[in-house]
């Protein structure tokens, strides 16, 4: 009986101490491919690399909104379509047209459910994205349109494109902490584990910046 207590014991132990581990470099995050430079480098920047055709990114939004709502004053956050191919483009327009035309905010939300929750639409399908924001944003033909297509959306998506290739992101959503580190709801193990990993990593980034 004594020999079954300790044992018992023993793993609750082992148990205990595999869930109070730091995350670890390798496996619950890891290094960019490439560093990326930030916007604010007087803060730490946590950027959400995402497409609003996946479902994972989709369940990610809730948490992440709560997330995001508790940072300090020396963090910000930003977001950025993922583009790893032409097939998400339709998307990554979407989001820097609604963003052009002031209307992000209130159909960011709208349009992951869209996809996901009613399923009317297809994110592949630019013509029926764009009459959405249309509809949906309460916007001109002509204005939204031009969005889609202006100099300033196709230079955004080069530069996510640039990101994305710079971030080594294998998978969505990922999180790029200060433009140094990457990790994800597939990394870390689900999506509160990438925000608690997330945590790790800007307390570890804040405490090197106050060394310099």
């Amino acid at each position: 009986m004594k020999k079954m207590l300790f044992s018992l014991m023993l793993l609750a132990g082992l148990t205990s101490t595999a869930v109070s581990a730091d995350p670890q470099m390798g496996v619950q995050f890891d290094q960019v491919t490439q560093q990326i430079a930030t916007d604010q480098p007087s803060k730490i920047e946590v950027m959400e690399i995402f497409w609003y055709g996946c479902p994972h990114c989709y369940h990610m939004e809730q948490p992440l909104e709560a997330w995001v709502k508790k940072l300090p004053a020396d963090v910000y956050f930003k977001r950025v379509p993922a583009l790893p191919n032409a097939g998400w483009a339709p998307m990554a327009k979407a989001f820097y047209a609604m963003q052009e035309l002031g209307v992000l905010d209130k159909l960011h939300s709208q349009l992951f459910d869209a996809i996901h929750k009613s399923k009317t639409l297809n994110p592949a399908d630019e013509a029926a994205t764009i009459d959405w924001v249309i509809k949906q944003g309460g916007l001109d033909k002509i204005k939204v349109e031009k969005a889609f297509k202006s100099f300033a959306t196709n230079m955004q998506l080069n530069k996510a494109m640039q990101v994305f290739k710079a971030s080594g992101a294998t998978g969505v959503p990922s999180l790029v902490i200060d433009g140094k580190y990457i990790t994800g709801s597939s990394m870390a193990g689900g999506n509160d584990a990438a925000l608690q990993t997330a945590d790790f990593i800007i307390n570890n980034v804040r405490k090197d910046k106050a060394k310099k």
